[in-house]
């Protein structure tokens, strides 16, 4: 197995940790969701959806105990990762792909620049 799979397990495991129960397709959005977060872009954008706020919206609807976490609206993808992290114990880490990313200053503080 590769990272980038055992990294789409473990965000999905902490998604249908979080899962809204009785929620119709939740677990069909965490799987969606788990992979698009291996893309090279937003979130957002890897899902195809119009903007960040329709993302939050999806999440919110279907893993609201997660959402409720991300106190200070912090990117998604970061949170996810920070999430994990934390999971596993690790300081800091990023998300993947983010060093290519053009909005790296607008993720992520000075702790990791």
């Amino acid at each position: 197995m590769d990272d980038k799979y055992d990294e789409r397990e473990d965000l999905l495991a902490l998604l249908v940790e979080h899962r809204a129960r009785g929620k119709a397709g939740s677990l069909a959005v965490a799987r969606a969701i788990a992979k698009a977060a291996m893309g090279g872009n937003h979130l957002w954008q890897d899902m195809g959806l119009p903007h960040r706020q329709a993302l939050s919206v999806l999440l919110r609807d279907n893993f609201p105990s997660l959402v409720a976490k991300n106190a200070n609206d912090m990117k998604w993808k970061k949170f996810f990762y920070r999430q994990l992290c934390e999971r596993a114990g690790v300081p800091v880490c990023k998300a993947p792909h983010c060093a290519e990313c053009g909005d790296h200053a607008l993720c992520f503080g000075p702790e990791c620049i």
